[in-house]
């Protein structure tokens, strides 16, 4: 995921972007991981984690952005996917093995709390989201972000279903991405999210992004 949108309140939303390589595997959200029982995300088909959790009993629910920085040795990494499913299902931030993971922005948000943990391969630090919207991107809550200087003033009079529709996009600024790399690989964005935490319930809505697009 490179954009997530929080939006907090007496219903707090998360609203998120995933970019990844189109010919990366994965597959729509469900309860995936019987070891992690009740907590549902669209799982990474080859690494198993998730780019979004949600623990519905909890009212929680945890996103995560890859990060700038250095990455960890190569013989002791850890997939990043396994953050935001252990962060959803135990409310917990990110533990002791942080420095086998490479740099990531891990939000972990329930209605008592929105915190941002932040590894950039050396230091792990905690922001509490202010009030108000934020917009987090790969280099964090990042203001002079191409992106957030385009779109975050939108998101405050604008709807999000109104947003994701715009067409894809190479432009350092666009919400909704696809770029083709030397060698063919496409970069794109394949899949956006909302999720709604209250006190009355939880909502998510997922939205596929390669349904009507060759991937």
């Amino acid at each position: 995921m490179c954009t997530l949108i929080v939006k907090p309140g007496r219903t707090l939303t998360l609203m998120g972007v995933r970019d990844e390589f189109t010919d990366r595997p994965w597959e729509a959200p469900g309860e995936h991981w019987p070891e992690h029982p009740g907590v549902v995300g669209g799982r990474d088909l080859k690494a198993g984690g998730t780019w979004l959790a949600v623990n519905p009993a909890a009212r929680r629910a945890a996103a995560l952005l890859n990060g700038r920085g250095r990455p960890a040795p190569e013989a002791d990494r850890l997939s990043r996917g396994d953050l935001a499913l252990r962060a959803a299902s135990t409310g917990e931030p990110p533990g002791p093995d942080v420095t086998r993971y490479d740099p990531f922005h891990l939000v972990l948000a329930d209605l008592a709390r929105i915190r941002m943990f932040s590894w950039d391969g050396d230091r792990l630090t905690t922001t509490d989201l202010p009030d108000g919207i934020s917009m987090i991107v790969n280099t964090g809550l990042d203001p002079a972000s191409e992106r957030v200087v385009v779109y975050l003033p939108r998101f405050e009079s604008e709807t999000w279903s109104e947003l994701i529709k715009a067409e894809p996009s190479a432009d350092p600024g666009a919400l909704i991405v696809r770029h083709q790399l030397p060698g063919g690989r496409v970069f794109a964005s394949l899949s956006v999210m909302e999720v709604s935490l209250s006190a009355e319930g939880v909502t998510y809505e997922f939205t596929d992004l390669t349904a009507d697009r060759d991937r």
